[in-house]
């Protein structure tokens, strides 16, 4: 008992200690804040006002990935998907799919635990009516002390991409605080998005302006106003991305390729940051859309966008290999395929998928289907080796590269050639970069930036071989034009003459000589 009382003793005084670190809001000061906060979670793992101050620092620091990691088991998606395939974590079900899936996760999955409240209609004094009324009020109480899971791991998780599960959170946090303020005074209507002042105002993300109070649950007078306007501000945002990607991914569906590239072009050119997992999986779609449309330059830039973003995506390798194979660029596909071919020798040695395990990954692959796909991987790269030795390999399809028919006339190259120059510069090669949301630590944006140059570089030297070759052809067939046009019609000459002198014969007077027939 002695021991019980001064571990509660050291747990309060460690909690004071992290309060008051976190009040200077100085990254440092909340970092110490954490160090702190993980020695009293050491002594209690599940004491609920350290875990809330812990998920607040980390969310104020941006690092969400451990909060993700922290309060993964309340995820929906990953927890529909760990209930549906068992120990195979990353099945097809994703934060990025249909809306059948964001279905099951509303209604399979239960995020928080949640008792019914009590009755108050009923008229009779009894014990069993005053007990149900005290265990509702506990049960309540336990509601609204569950509600930062919501709060906090929804704005986690539209950082990470997981956007469908953002979504779903903040709107039952929203739901729960609404229920609890209407509880609390019956003036508050159902449209009314406030907080109750036992759950302190959410934490800033921006790291340019952090002037957001984390310490209000030090000091609940103060008015929790910042998450209203936050979640105000962020749902639609998350419904706008959503409602873009679905409309993009309905035109491609539909057969219209350049419809989709233009919604998916909206939602990575949004004023407002896009988080770097979605605009990856954008990135994606859109480069399916112009390989749909015969754009195998901009597909081919998307891919390496994506691929700068996460080296490790497989479905940006499979496309860019297969665009190469299309265009006979046997050597820059061998590479794609050799590095996919590492990713799945990784995959058979890790046994798991890449990424964390509350990262499905939208049935781009599942482990059970890794070693059909690298024996046909291997036979693949045979087969391209095969060819290459045979001198494929020198025959690139630049025609195809550059989106030009067999032909052309010079105006028409030198227009796609300007286009496609334009478009791919190295040097502007990392621009899309300020416009998204980096929501990982460990990722190197300057990194980023290079490799998208890099990348860019070289697909924009392969477009001017390509504008040379085809130019040196343009050049021949317009010498060879010219030459026709300025040479003398030989055949034509020698036919007329012809005819001149079958005409002079015909004018001739022919003789005729007249005999006499004797008997």
């Amino acid at each position: 008992m002695i021991s019980l009382l001064i571990n509660n003793q050291i747990v309060n005084k460690h909690i004071r200690d992290a309060r008051s670190l976190i009040a200077t809001q100085d990254p440092n000061a909340v970092s110490a804040a954490i160090g702190v906060l993980d020695g009293v979670l050491a002594l209690s793992p599940r004491l609920e006002a350290a875990l809330e101050l812990k998920a607040r620092s980390l969310l104020f620091l941006r690092r969400f990935r451990e909060v993700a990691d922290m309060l993964q088991e309340y995820i929906p998606s990953y927890r529909v998907c760990s209930a549906a395939t068992g120990d195979e974590s990353s099945s097809s079900l994703s934060s990025s799919g249909s809306g059948r899936v964001v279905w099951e996760s509303r209604e399979g999955a239960k995020l928080l635990p949640k008792c019914e409240d009590g009755d108050g209609g009923s008229r009779c004094f009894s014990i069993l009516d005053i007990k149900r009324k005290v265990i509702a009020g506990i049960h309540r109480a336990c509601d609204r002390e569950g509600q930062w899971r919501y709060l906090i791991l929804g704005q986690a998780c539209c950082h990470l991409g997981l956007l469908e599960d953002a979504m779903i959170l903040l709107q039952t946090g929203r739901r729960l605080a609404s229920a609890s303020s209407r509880r609390q005074s019956t003036s508050h209507s159902d449209d009314t998005f406030t907080f109750s002042p036992f759950l302190p105002p959410f934490p800033s993300t921006n790291p340019k302006t952090n002037t957001n109070p984390m310490t209000s649950s030090l000091h609940p007078s103060k008015p929790p106003s910042f998450f209203s306007e936050s979640a105000s501000t962020l749902l639609p945002h998350i419904k706008l991305l959503l409602r873009r990607r679905a409309a993009a991914t309905s035109a491609l569906d539909a057969g219209h390729p350049n419809e989709a590239a233009r919604h998916f072009s909206k939602i990575l050119e949004t004023r407002r940051g896009t988080p770097h997992p979605f605009a990856t999986s954008c990135l994606i779609g859109r480069a399916a859309a112009y390989r749909a449309a015969g754009r195998v330059a901009e597909s081919i830039a998307d891919c390496n966008r994506a691929l700068a973003l996460d080296p490790t995506s497989i479905p940006a390798l499979l496309t860019r290999a297969d665009l190469l194979e299309s265009v006979r660029c046997l050597t820059d596909c061998l590479r794609d395929l050799d590095h996919l071919k590492l990713l799945y020798d990784t995959i058979i040695r890790d046994r798991k998928l890449p990424g964390p395990v509350w990262r499905p990954l939208n049935g781009e692959i599942r482990y059970r289907d890794v070693p059909s796909s690298l024996r046909a991987l291997t036979a693949r790269i045979n087969g391209i080796r095969q060819r290459f030795a045979a001198g494929e390999g020198n025959n690139v399809d630049y025609y195809k590269l550059i989106g030009v028919r067999r032909g052309c006339s010079r105006s028409e190259l030198e227009r796609a050639n300007l286009v496609l120059l334009l478009r791919h510069k190295p040097e502007k090669a990392g621009a899309f970069v300020d416009k998204l949301d980096f929501s990982d630590e460990d990722l190197d944006v300057d990194a980023v930036r290079d490799q998208a140059r890099m990348s860019a570089l070289i697909l924009y030297r392969m477009l001017q071989k390509g504008y040379s070759c085809i130019m040196a052809t343009v050049v021949e067939d317009e010498v060879v034009e010219k030459k026709r046009a300025v040479a003398p019609p030989v055949y034509q000459g020698v036919f007329c003459r012809d005819m001149a002198a079958v005409g002079s014969m015909l004018s001739r007077a022919i003789s005729v000589k007249y005999e006499g027939l004797t008997c």
